[in-house]
């Protein structure tokens, strides 16, 4: 287990507080590993949602099927390409 070395500290309203130790009281646990729970909790919900994109399914079907379809030309693309690729380049001493 890692070491407690970190500490976090929050004002809240009087209400929220009475719910938190009451709801740490049903859990019987004490309030610091209470919130510190449930706030460990809500981070993984937070950063597994920005993580992942989901849509629907038939969005998804959509998308395969234009990326497993031939590519069309581009000739616009091919042409700044070209010209990309037959620039100078400069490079830092």
């Amino acid at each position: 287990m890692a070491s407690r070395t970190e500490r976090i500290e929050a004002r809240i309203d009087p209400d929220s507080a009475e719910r938190i130790r009451y709801a740490s009281t049903l859990e019987r646990t004490s309030v610091s590993g209470f919130m510190v729970a449930a706030a460990a909790e809500k981070a993984e919900r937070v950063i597994a949602e920005h993580a992942y994109t989901s849509v629907p399914s038939d969005y998804f079907d959509r998308l395969l099927e234009s990326l497993d379809a031939p590519a069309e030309p581009m000739p616009e693309l091919a042409a700044a390409a070209r010209r990309e690729q037959d620039r100078p380049r400069f490079r830092r001493a």
